[in-house]
């Protein structure tokens, strides 16, 4: 019976478009904040080219599990499928 019930879901491209379209400008300015985060805390503390590296690494995982909540969030109020 379960996979009668997931072949009759039909996708909603209007809610698909419009979380991907959110999650595109917010997620430039996630990972924008995030990379300006770390040059300026590696520049402030002189950190070395590695450092900073590590440092962008770090910042960017911290974005990237900002946007994957933030995209689980959405799809719960705009319903991928019906």
């Amino acid at each position: 019976m379960a996979e009668h019930a997931a072949k009759s879901r039909k996708i909603v491209w209007l809610n698909v478009m419009t979380v991907v379209s959110a999650a595109i400008l917010i997620g430039a300015e996630v990972f924008g904040a995030a990379f300006a985060g770390s040059w300026a805390i590696a520049n402030l503390f002189s950190l070395d080219p590695m450092w900073a590296k590590i440092l962008d690494a770090l910042f960017l995982a911290c974005g990237a599990a900002v946007m994957w909540k933030f995209v689980r969030s959405a799809q719960r109020i705009e319903p991928f499928t019906e």
